[in-house]
């Protein structure tokens, strides 16, 4: 147990340090989809599935947004330049924001 203490505190610091701010304003974004994903599939245990559609329209919408999220989170990370020389941070964000779009759109007409 005092090893896995000592190692996520070890984990903790040196993201604080290490990571940018951008970086963890995505990473925030990446929990908030993934708990309200995971709400959503417990809810539906819990409640049924009547609406079957709105469910997978919500489910699919989180899936989806987390999927974008972490491909914007990997294509503006400074130590991943060398993979990706040609998309700028700008670019990587301007695709998530057209691809977020497009996404929402099929949900919502998914929804009937």
């Amino acid at each position: 147990m005092d090893g896995l203490a000592s190692a996520s505190h070890k984990f903790m610091v040196a993201y604080k340090r290490d990571t940018p701010t951008n970086l963890k304003i995505v990473d925030i974004y990446l929990a908030y989809i993934m708990l309200s994903g995971i709400f959503q599939f417990i809810y539906m245990l819990a409640a049924g599935t009547f609406p079957y559609n709105a469910f997978l329209s919500g489910f699919i919408s989180t899936v989806g947004s987390f999927v974008l999220a972490a491909n914007l989170r990997i294509q503006t990370n400074s130590q991943n330049k060398d993979m990706f020389k040609t998309v700028s941070p700008e670019r990587a964000f301007a695709d998530f924001v057209v691809c977020s779009l497009l996404l929402h759109f099929f949900c919502v007409n998914f929804l009937g």
